[in-house]
C-alpha cells in the first residue's frame, strides 16, 4: 500500500515524499553519494532531482536513499513507457527499411525454400490472393532484443532532451492527503484511471481531512464506496447518487454511460443503501423524478436490493415503484419539453430558473426557439440570473459553445465522454453577434468574480494555447499529455511515434501508421505495413502477434514533409480492443539527426498516452505546420469506430479528414482566457523566461514547475491545470 501510495503522487504531482524527521536519524546520515546516483539513474530516462531534493536525500541515511531511488525509478520508467522491451521487425530501424513490395517478394522467396510452408504459398499464388500473415518470415522480428540493441549506437546527448524535474515532497502521508482532496474536490470529472486512483486515495484517508465538496457525482461515488467499506456516513443528496454507488460496489461505470452488471449486495450493504434512498425520498419527494433517466438500471438494481424485505424504508420503495412504471413521477425535462412544445418559451425558461445548470445547457435551444424580442429578453433575464448559481465548469463550456456559435462552419463535430467522434451537418442558425457578445460579457465578468486573486501572476507563454481541462475524460493518462484541443510547439529534426501493446489472452495485431494531408485535408501520403518508405520517412515493420509485447515506430524528417498535416493514427487489425489488452499506449519522440541511439530512447519522449477507449481506430493527436515552416501538435484523443477487423490507415482517410476539419474549426478555451481574466487582478504580471526567480511569492502557471520559487507560492502545471477552473 505504501509503494503504491508513493507511486501515485510522484506520477500525479512529480514530487518525492520524503520520511518524518524521526527517520533521518537512523543509520549512517550521509546519503549525499547515493543520491548522486540516483540522479544519473535518472538523467538516463530523462529525469532529474532539483537541487532542493538532491539536499534533502543528502541528509537521509544512504539505505533509505537506495530504497527511494529503486522505487522511483520503477515509477518514472513506467511514465515514460520505457518498462518494457520495444524491439522493431527491423533490426537497423530507421536504417535500411526496404521497399515495400521488395520486402514482401522476400518473404514469399524466403517461405518458398521452407520446405513446411512451400505447398501452401504455391495454392495461395495459383488462386492470386496469398495472405502476408501465412508467411513464416512475416510479422514476427527475427532477432532478439539483445541483437537489436547491439545493432545501434549510444545516444548522443542533445540539450533538446526532456528533462523532467521531481521535486521533494513532504510525508508521504500529508503527500497522500493533498492528493486526495485535489482529485475529490475536483471541479472537473476525472478520467477512469484518475478515479482508480482516487479509489485507491480514498481508502486510505477516509478517517483523515476531507474536501469542503464533492462537486463532481462520479467522484461522490468513489469516495461513498470507501465510506461505505469504512463504516463512514454516506454523501448522497439524490437518488442517482445511490445508483451511482451501487455502481461503484459492481466495478461498473459510475458515469451510468454503459450498463452495470451489479453483484449480489451483503445485508448491510443492501440497508446502507436503501436507507440512503429513503432519506433522500423523505426529505426531498419531487427528486423521486430523477428515476426515470435511469429506468432500466433501477429495475437491475432492485433484484439485488430486495426492498420488498424493507418495510420501515417506503421512501426507498417507491423509487423502484417509479421505475416499474406503478407510481408515476413526471422529469423536470419532461415539463420543459411540454412548454417548449406549446411554444411557451418564456415558461420554459422561467421553469429552469429553478435549475440553473439545466438553463444555460438549454440555452442555446432557448435562444434559437425565442421569436419575439419579448421572449428574448426573458431567456436573457433567466440566464442573468441564473450564472451567480452554476459550477466554474458550466460557466466555462458555456463560454467556450457561444464564441463558437458564429455560424462560419456547416459541420458539428460530437465527441461523447469516452472518446468517441463523429461529424453530422449543422444546421441551427448561428447565434446573433449581439447576443453572443452580450453572453460573453456575462460569463466572463461572473467567472472573474470567483477567480481567487492571483497576487504577482508569473506565466510561462508556452502554456497559453494550452486547452481548459473542463473535463478530466478529455485526455488520457500519460506523461506529457494535454487536454483535446491544445496546442503545443514542436521542435527538433526528426519526429518518431511509438506504439506498445501486450495482448491478454488472444493474438492481437495493431498497425502504427501517418497520414500525411495538404492544406485543403486531401491526402498525400502515409506510412504504414503497407507503405514501409517515402519521402517523408520509415515504417519500423509490421509485428502482428504480441504474447510479450510489441513495439511499432515510424520514423519522419519534418523537413521532408510534403504536406501540412501529419495525423499519427493506431488501427486495430485483428484480436483484442484497446480496453481489452493487458496494455497499450502511444508517444512520441523529438531527436535531432546525429542523436542516433536505438529506436526507443526514454530520453527523448515527449509524451505517452495510455490508449483506452471505444472504437478500432485510435487518433492521439494531429501535427500541423506553422505558417513559418514549424510545426506544432494539436491533442485529439479521440477513437473511430473503424470496421470490425483489417483496419487500415487507406480505408479511413476520408473520414479521418473530414474529423480533423470539423475540430480543427472549433476554438477551445484556453488557459490564455483565464489569464487574460486574472491579469486584471494581479499587482503584476510577468512572463517566465527561466532567468532570475522572483523575490516573493508567486501564482506560477506553466507547464513545468521551475526552481526557486519562494514558499507559499501557488504552482499551476499540466498536472492540476483542473485547479484554474473556478468553484
Amino acid at each position: 500500500m505504501v509503494h503504491a501510495l508513493e507511486r501515485l503522487v510522484v506520477r500525479h504531482t512529480h514530487r518525492l515524499p520524503l520520511p518524518a524527521d524521526a527517520a533521518r536519524n537512523t543509520g549512517r546520515v550521509d546519503g549525499s553519494a547515493a543520491a548522486r546516483r540516483f540522479d544519473a539513474a535518472l538523467m538516463s530516462v530523462g529525469f532529474k532531482l532539483s537541487a532542493g531534493l538532491l539536499e534533502e536525500l543528502a541528509r537521509l541515511p544512504e539505505e533509505t536513499v537506495v530504497a527511494l531511488a529503486a522505487r522511483t525509478l520503477d515509477s518514472v520508467r513506467e511514465m515514460v513507457g520505457d518498462h518494457v522491451r520495444h524491439n522493431a521487425y527491423f533490426v537497423d530501424f530507421p536504417a535500411n527499411v526496404p521497399d515495400t513490395l521488395d520486402f514482401w517478394m522476400r518473404c514469399v522467396a524466403e517461405a518458398l525454400d521452407d520446405d513446411t510452408a512451400r505447398p501452401g504459398v504455391l495454392r495461395r499464388l495459383r488462386a492470386g490472393v496469398l495472405d502476408l500473415l501465412t508467411l513464416p518470415s512475416y510479422g514476427v522480428p527475427r532477432h532478439t532484443y539483445e541483437e537489436m540493441l547491439a545493432a545501434h549506437g549510444e545516444l548522443i546527448a542533445a540539450a533538446g532532451d526532456r528533462m523532467t524535474v521531481l521535486h521533494p515532497g513532504g510525508t508521504l502521508d500529508d503527500e497522500a492527503t493533498a492528493l486526495y482532496l485535489s482529485l475529490a474536490g475536483s471541479p472537473t470529472p476525472l478520467g477512469d484511471d484518475h478515479l482508480r486512483d482516487l479509489a485507491l486515495l480514498a481508502a486510505h484517508r477516509v478517517d483523515g481531512p476531507q474536501p469542503v465538496a464533492i462537486p463532481v457525482r462520479e467522484t461522490r461515488a468513489v469516495v461513498n464506496r470507501a465510506r461505505l467499506d469504512a463504516g463512514a456516513d454516506l454523501l448522497l443528496d439524490t437518488v442517482t447518487d445511490v445508483l451511482r454507488l451501487a455502481c461503484a460496489l459492481s466495478d461498473g461505470d459510475v458515469a451510468l454511460r454503459e450498463p452495470t452488471r451489479f453483484r449480489a449486495l451483503s445485508r448491510p450493504v443492501r440497508r446502507a443503501l436503501l436507507g440512503g434512498l429513503d432519506a433522500v425520498v423523505a426529505g426531498a419527494p419531487a427528486k423521486l423524478a430523477d428515476v426515470g433517466a435511469h429506468r432500466e438500471a433501477w429495475k437491475r438494481l432492485g433484484e439485488r436490493l430486495h426492498p420488498h424485505e424493507y418495510p420501515r424504508w417506503p421512501g426507498a420503495a417507491e423509487v423502484f415503484a417509479v421505475a416499474r412504471g406503478e407510481r408515476k413521477a413526471p422529469s423536470f425535462d419532461s415539463r420543459v419539453e411540454e412548454l417548449l412544445g406549446r411554444d411557451d418559451v418564456t415558461g420554459a425558461a422561467a421553469l429552469l430558473t429553478s435549475a440553473p445548470g439545466r438553463l444555460l445547457r438549454a440555452l442555446d435551444r432557448l435562444l434559437r426557439t425565442a421569436d419575439r424580442q419579448k421572449e428574448l429578453d426573458a431567456v436573457l433575464a433567466a440566464f442573468e440570473s441564473a450564472v451567480p448559481h452554476v459550477s466554474g465548469r458550466v460557466l466555462l463550456s458555456l463560454r467556450e459553445h457561444v464564441q463558437n456559435r458564429a455560424g462560419r462552419e456547416d459541420r458539428r463535430v460530437f465527441v461523447n465522454r469516452r472518446g468517441a467522434a463523429w461529424v453530422t451537418a449543422d444546421t441551427r442558425p448561428p447565434l446573433p453577434p449581439a447576443v453572443r457578445e452580450r453572453l460573453c460579457a456575462v460569463l466572463d465578468a461572473e467567472t472573474r468574480r470567483r477567480l481567487p486573486a492571483p497576487g504577482r501572476l508569473l506565466v510561462d507563454p508556452v502554456v497559453l494555447d494550452v486547452a481548459l481541462p473542463l473535463s478530466g475524460r478529455a485526455a488520457a493518462a500519460g506523461l506529457g499529455v494535454l487536454p483535446r484541443g491544445s496546442v503545443s510547439p514542436v521542435e527538433g529534426e526528426l519526429l518518431r511515434f511509438f506504439t506498445y501493446w501486450k495482448q491478454t489472452a488472444r493474438s492481437t495485431d495493431y498497425d502504427l501508421s501517418a497520414l500525411v494531408l495538404d492544406d485543403d485535408y486531401a491526402t498525400v501520403t502515409w506510412l504504414s505495413y503497407t507503405a514501409l518508405t517515402a519521402v517523408e520517412g520509415t515504417h519500423s515493420g509490421d509485428v502482428t502477434d504480441a504474447p510479450d509485447g510489441a513495439s511499432e515506430f515510424i520514423d519522419l524528417r519534418l523537413g521532408a514533409v510534403r504536406g501540412s498535416f501529419v495525423v499519427p493514427q493506431v488501427n486495430l487489425y485483428s484480436g483484442e480492443g484497446f480496453e481489452e489488452v493487458e496494455e497499450s499506449f502511444f508517444g512520441f519522440m523529438l531527436r535531432e539527426t546525429e542523436q542516433r541511439g536505438r529506436p526507443f530512447e526514454p530520453r527523448t519522449v515527449r509524451m505517452k498516452s495510455d490508449l483506452r477507449g471505444p472504437g478500432r481506430v485510435a487518433l492521439p493527436l494531429a501535427f500541423q505546420r506553422d505558417e513559418d515552416g514549424g510545426w506544432r501538435a494539436r491533442w485529439l484523443h479521440l477513437y473511430l469506430r473503424g470496421n470490425p477487423s483489417a483496419n487500415r490507415v487507406e480505408e479511413n482517410r476520408a473520414s479521418v479528414a473530414v474529423l480533423l476539419r470539423g475540430l480543427l474549426s472549433r476554438t477551445p478555451l484556453t488557459v490564455r482566457h483565464l489569464v487574460g481574466l486574472m491579469a486584471a487582478d494581479a499587482t503584476g504580471t510577468t512572463w517566465w523566461d527561466g532567468s532570475t526567480p522572483p523575490d516573493g511569492p508567486v501564482t506560477y502557471i506553466g507547464l513545468e514547475r521551475p526552481a526557486g520559487l519562494p514558499p507559499g507560492s501557488r504552482v499551476v502545471t499540466p498536472e492540476n491545470l483542473r485547479d484554474l477552473i473556478p468553484a
